[in-house]
C-alpha cells in the first residue's frame, strides 16, 4: 500500500526488468534493510538473561536464519503473494479478495472485515516506530567514535525526522529515483561487511543447520521464548513485500529479495555473528563494532541514508493506506494532494503527515534510545501478520479451492510460527508494546465508528427516500420551467430522488434542461477500466442516470468523468454552463436504534469536519451549489 515512483505494470520485458527491480529495492525493502542495525544487538540484550556463549551465538543466528526463511521467503514470497486483488496486495487487498466469498452482512463477513480493518490500523504502529527506531539506530552510530556525541543523538535525530516530513509536501519523485541506488549500495555494504568477518570465523556457518536453533531453545526454553520477541525485528517490513505488489509486480520484489536483499541481509548477520565468536565485547554493538574504524563514519551516514528511506516508504504508505481506506469508507474525506503530474501514486495527505510527526517525535523524546524502542516495534508487526495468516487461509480455501487437508497444514505451519512470535512480543507489553497496540485499537475505534456511522446515515437517508422513477415520471407529467444549462446532482443512491434536487424544485422551482443524476462508486479493485467505469441510463425528458465507477486505488475524479461522457456517449459538456448541486448533510444525533449516542456524536463531530465532497471529487468550486439537511442517526 506504500506509494511509488513506478507505474503498476505486470508485463515486464526482461530488458526494465532490472531498472523496475532497482527500484523496487528503494521502496520495498528499507524497513527490513535496515534491522541489522538493531535486530541482533537487541536479541543479545542483558535483560534476557542468557549467558553469552558460542553456542548461544550460534543458537540466535540459527533462529535469525530461519525466521526469515520460513516467515518471509516461504510465507509472503511463495504463498501470500499469489492472493492479489487485480495484481494490488496488502491486508486490506486480502480482507476484500475473503470477503468475496462471504454472505455481504454475515457475522462471517464482518469478522473477516474487522480483522483486515485491525491489520491495517496496526500499520500505523508501525509508521510511527520505524523512522524513529530506525534514525536512532543510525545516528548512534557515532558514539562509538565519539562517545560525547551521545547528548546529540536525539537533538540530530529530531532535526533529521523533521526535515523528512517537511519534505513531504514536495513529493518523492525525485528523490525517488535515488532511492535504489542507494539502497542497492546499502546492501553491497553489508554483504561486504559479513564476508569480512565471516572469514575470520567461518564455523559460524554451521548455524545454517536448524539443530544449533532447535537446541538452543530446548537448553534455555524461557529466554529463548523471551528472545523470539526480538528475533522478530529480522522481519520488520516483511509486510511490504506483499503490500507493494501492485506497484512493481510479483517478479522484480521477488528477483530483489532472493538475489539482493536475503542473500545480502544473511550474510551480515552470520558476520555479525562471526565477529562475536571472535570480539565478544562487539555485543554492544554487533553492527557498528563489526567494520574497521575507517569505515565507521562513512558507514553511519550510509546507515542513516538508509534509515531515511525506510522512513519514507511506511510515510508514503501511511498515506497511500489512509486514501484507500477513505475510498473503502472507512475514513473521512481528507484533502489529498497529488505530488506529481504523471504518477497517480505519488500523494501527500497534511492531516496525516502532521498527526505522524508528532506522534514520531513524542516517541522519539519518550523512548531515547533505540533498545528502549525495540520493546515496542514487534507487537504491530507479528499482529499484522497472525491477520494475514488467517485471512490468506480464507483466500486459499474459498477462492483459490484448495482442498481443507492441504489449507489446514500449510496455514497452521504458519500460523504456529506467527503465533509464536506474537506470543513473545505480548511479553514486551509493558516495556513499551502498550504503545502499537493503543495507536493500532484507538485508530480502528474510528474507523469502525465512521464505517458503522456511515452505514446508518446511508440507511436513514434510504427509508426516508422518494423512489426515483415514479417520481421522475409524475415530474415529465407536470415539468416545472425548464432553463437552460446543465444540472449534476450527486447522489448517494440512484434508486431515490436527491435530496439536493427536491430543494432545488421547492426553493427555485425550475428544472434544467439537461439533468443527470450522478452517482460514483468505489469498487474493491483496485483499478477501473475506462470502458467499464460509465453506465447512463436515460429516464425520459432528458434526465439520465450516470453511474461512475472507481476503484480503491483511484482518485475520483468529476472531470474526469464528464470527459469520458463526451467520448462515450456523445454528451458533450461545457463547464461553465454546469452547475453541480450536492447535499450538505449534518448529522444530528438521537437515541434511534444504532449506535450509542456518545459515538453518534463523534460520528458527526467527524463527518462535520470531513473534506468538502467538491474537493474530494474535484469538482470546479465555482459551479458548485450546496443545499444543506437534517439527518438524525
Amino acid at each position: 500500500m506504500r506509494s511509488s515512483t513506478v507505474r503498476p505494470n505486470h508485463s515486464f520485458r526482461s530488458q526494465r526488468l532490472h531498472i523496475i527491480t532497482l527500484a523496487a529495492l528503494g521502496v520495498v525493502f528499507g524497513d527490513i534493510g535496515t534491522s541489522p542495525l538493531y535486530a541482533l544487538k537487541e536479541c543479545f540484550s542483558p535483560e534476557h538473561g542468557i549467558p553469552f556463549s558460542a553456542a548461544g551465538v550460534l543458537g540466535i543466528i540459527s533462529m535469525l536464519f530461519w525466521a526469515i526463511t520460513i516467515v518471509v521467503s516461504l510465507k509472503y514470497i511463495m504463498f501470500v503473494m499469489r492472493a492479489d486483488n487485480n495484481g494490488e496486495g496488502g491486508v486490506l487487498a486480502l480482507m476484500a479478495l475473503s470477503l468475496r466469498t462471504a454472505v455481504a452482512g454475515s457475522r462471517w463477513a464482518k469478522l473477516l472485515m474487522m480483522l483486515g480493518v485491525f491489520g491495517a490500523c496496526m500499520f500505523y504502529g508501525d509508521v510511527v516506530i520505524t523512522p524513529a527506531i530506525s534514525v536512532l539506530s543510525a545516528v548512534e552510530g557515532l558514539t562509538i567514535a565519539a562517545p560525547s556525541f551521545t547528548q546529540w543523538v536525539v537533538p540530530v535525530t529530531i532535526v533529521i525526522l523533521v526535515a523528512l516530513f517537511l519534505l513531504q509536501r514536495h513529493g518523492t519523485t525525485v528523490v525517488g529515483k535515488l532511492f535504489g541506488p542507494v539502497m542497492f549500495l546499502w546492501f553491497f555494504a553489508l554483504a561486504v561487511l559479513g564476508v569480512m568477518n565471516i572469514v575470520k570465523a567461518p564455523e559460524i556457518l554451521a548455524a545454517i543447520n536448524p539443530y544449533y536453533a532447535v537446541n538452543f531453545m530446548l537448553q534455555h526454553s524461557w529466554q529463548a521464548f523471551i528472545v523470539l520477541g526480538s528475533v522478530v525485528l529480522v522481519l520488520t517490513g516483511a509486510e511490504a513485500l506483499y503490500a507493494d505488489m501492485g506497484h512493481f509486480g510479483i517478479r522484480p520484489i521477488r528477483y530483489a529479495w532472493l538475489y539482493t536483499v536475503m542473500p545480502s541481509l544473511l550474510i551480515n548477520y552470520f558476520g555479525q555473528g562471526a565477529n562475536l565468536l571472535v570480539h565478544p565485547a562487539a555485543v554492544e554493538n554487533p553492527f557498528f563494532l563489526m567494520m574497521p574504524e575507517w569505515m565507521l563514519v562513512p558507514m553511519v551516514l550510509l546507515a542513516t541514508l538508509a534509515t531515511v528511506i525506510a522512513s519514507q516508504a511506511v510515510i508514503s504508505g501511511a498515506f497511500s493506506l489512509t486514501s484507500q481506506a477513505i475510498l473503502l469508507g472507512f475514513v473521512p474525506r481528507m484533502k489529498i494532494l497529488h505530488t506529481s503530474e504523471d504518477e497517480r501514486g505519488q500523494i501527500y495527505i497534511p492531516v496525516i503527515n502532521w498527526m505522524l510527526l508528532v506522534l514520531v517525535l513524542a516517541v522519539v523524546l519518550a523512548f531515547k534510545k533505540s533498545d528502549a524502542l525495540a520493546a515496542a516495534y514487534g507487537v504491530a508487526v507479528t499482529t499484522t501478520m497472525v491477520i494475514t495468516t488467517v485471512l490468506a487461509g480464507v483466500v486459499m480455501r474459498r477462492d483459490w479451492k484448495w482442498s481443507r487437508p492441504i489449507v489446514v497444514l500449510v496455514i497452521s505451519s504458519f500460523f504456529i510460527v506467527d503465533f509464536a512470535f506474537f506470543a513473545a512480543n505480548l511479553l514486551k507489553i509493558a516495556d513499551g508494546g502498550w504503545f502499537p497496540l493503543l495507536l493500532g485499537g484507538f485508530a480502528f475505534f474510528l474507523l469502525m465508528t465512521w464505517y458503522s456511522g456511515r452505514m446508518l446515515l446511508r440507511t436513514r437517508t434510504k427509508d426516508d427516500g422518494i423512489p426515483l422513477v415514479p417520481f421522475v415520471e409524475g415530474l415529465l407529467a407536470h415539468p416545472p420551467h425548464r432553463v437552460g444549462g446543465t444540472a449534476v446532482f450527486m447522489s448517494g443512491n440512484i434508486d431515490t430522488v436527491p435530496v439536493a434536487l427536491l430543494h432545488n424544485l421547492k426553493h427555485n422551482r425550475i428544472l434544467h434542461e439537461r439533468v443527470f443524476f450522478l452517482k460514483i462508486s468505489i469498487w474493491d479493485v483496485p483499478y477501473i477500466s475506462d470502458e467499464k467505469r460509465l453506465t447512463l441510463t436515460e429516464l425520459g425528458g432528458n434526465l439520465y442516470v450516470l453511474r461512475a465507477v472507481f476503484g480503491f486505488k483511484e482518485a475520483p475524479d468529476v472531470n474526469r468523468v464528464m470527459a469520458l461522457m463526451s467520448e462515450r456517449f456523445g454528451q458533450e459538456f461545457d463547464l461553465m454552463d454546469t452547475s453541480f448541486f450536492l447535499a450538505r448533510d449534518s448529522v444530528v444525533p438521537s437515541k434511534l436504534m444504532g449506535m450509542s449516542l456518545w459515538r453518534e456524536q463523534l460520528f458527526a463531530w467527524m463527518y462535520q469536519n470531513g473534506a468538502k465532497p467538491s474537493d474530494f471529487f474535484r469538482i470546479p468550486p465555482n459551479r458548485v451549489v450546496e443545499l444543506g439537511t437534517k439527518v438524525e442517526i
